[in-house]
């Protein structure tokens, strides 16, 4: 049997090379007995793929059933899959076959496998590798003989990484992959299901036929159908239906396209009540930065100090970060301010300087004990002594100080009242 042959028994429409790989992988797996998993997007026909696996076989004559995994409740998936026993649970007034049992000689057609629950597929693997079972409440193994055909929508492998299915089981199900393309992949085909479609509902509904335009073909073409082949025949049913025109258009066909959402890469604000805006986060940084750059810069001061000993040279060369220091623990006297302010590449320290130096130039010092102070690493302290200095340095100007801050000046407004800093 040629694909065309397959395409007219089971009702595909469409001639793309996509779709007629499909189908040849289905025609050469169909007469072996191995697993097959089907996977491709909602709507885009996986459980056809189902049916010509099963009739092309060996169990064309046994029976097939499909199962939809994700509608059943998980307390009852086991039951409904392998059987339960009389009182087994609350509810079970009499002993009830599982699929696997009704199907033995058959296909058993497992659509949405990627929602079966862990302890399911457990039992799952057990069936696919040795045929055995066990009904729910009951402690006999049984045997059947059954062919899965196993299909989804997600992706596997990723939910493999995440622990919620099983690797043995993924493996042990695709021995051969079999993928369904989406509509979106056969634009080719569109139009042509599209008016197969519209015929059928035309004689169900007894309703003049629909002829498109060329800009409502091309239309059809490219929109994405996220809902593939069951959005398109959904589609044409509501035009067959509801359309007085019967020559439909670009105009008269977007009103029944559902609009497109335009997925963009560009940043996107997002507003969150319950956490800080980006504004604020960018302060925060500002001030673990700022306090990094302080701290190795003291290192650095440190270090020298250490290695070249206390001179003229070393407060030259750092004297900004120095007098910086010096007034943000003491601020230095008027005539000591005076004399920075005529020399400042240099300080003079009024503080001991260690006398075994070698160096003539240090000054006599005082000791005075000195008390250890604890620094505030609160971070709305800092952010609040940042805002005060930005101020300060551009006097009251708020736009000026956001813009030195990194923020915008509605935040600065609003961080200056809730820190009180009027």
């Amino acid at each position: 049997m040629d694909n065309q042959d397959i395409k007219n028994r089971f009702g595909i429409i469409g001639s793309s090379p996509l779709l007629n790989r499909a189908i040849d992988v289905a025609k050469q797996v169909a007469p072996t007995d191995i697993s097959v998993l089907i996977q491709g997007e909602s709507g885009a026909g996986k459980e056809v793929f189902s049916h010509i696996i099963h009739q092309l076989s060996s169990r064309k004559h046994g029976p097939f059933i499909a199962v939809n995994c994700g509608a059943i409740p998980e307390g009852t998936i086991d039951s409904e899959l392998f059987g339960h026993e009389k009182g087994s649970f609350t509810g079970a007034h009499e002993a009830r076959k599982g699929y696997f049992e009704v199907v033995d000689g058959g296909t058993i057609f497992l659509d949405e496998v990627g929602e079966l629950p862990l302890g399911t597929q457990a039992r799952l693997l057990r069936v696919l590798e040795t045929g055995e079972y066990i009904r729910v409440g009951s402690s006999k193994v049984q045997k059947t003989n059954v062919r899965v055909v196993a299909a989804t929508n997600v992706d596997v492998f990723d939910a493999v990484k995440k622990g919620k299915f099983r690797e043995d089981l993924y493996y042990r199900l695709n021995t051969v992959p079999l993928r369904v393309p989406s509509l979106r992949e056969r634009k080719e085909d569109v139009n042509l299901l599209f008016r197969k479609f519209i015929v059928d509902f035309s004689d169900k509904y007894r309703s003049p036929g629909i002829q498109l335009t060329p800009d409502a073909q091309e239309l059809l073409m490219n929109y994405s159908w996220p809902g593939n082949v069951r959005q398109l025949k959904n589609i044409a049913e509501q035009i067959a239906v509801l359309e007085k025109e019967r020559v439909v258009d670009a105009s008269i066909l977007a009103k029944y396209l559902p609009v497109e959402q335009t997925k963009s890469s560009l940043p996107v604000f997002v507003k969150d009540g319950g956490k800080e805006d980006f504004s604020e986060r960018d302060l925060l940084y500002k001030v673990l930065f700022d306090m990094k750059k302080d701290m190795v810069d003291l290192k650095k001061l440190v270090v020298e100090l250490i290695q070249k000993g206390i001179d003229t040279s070393t407060f030259e060369k750092n004297s900004p970060y120095i007098n910086q220091l010096y007034d943000e623990v003491s601020p230095a006297p008027s005539y000591l301010r005076e004399e920075l302010m005529n020399q400042p590449a240099t300080l003079t320290i009024h503080n001991s300087l260690p006398a075994n130096t070698g160096n003539t130039e240090f000054l006599p010092y005082e000791t005075q004990d000195a008390e250890e102070v604890e620094e505030s690493l609160s971070l709305l302290d800092k952010e609040s002594d940042l805002i005060k200095k930005a101020l300060k340095k551009h006097k009251g100007k708020r736009k000026a100080a956001a813009k030195e801050l990194g923020i915008s000046e509605r935040t600065l407004y609003r961080k200056i009242k809730d820190l009180n800093l009027d």
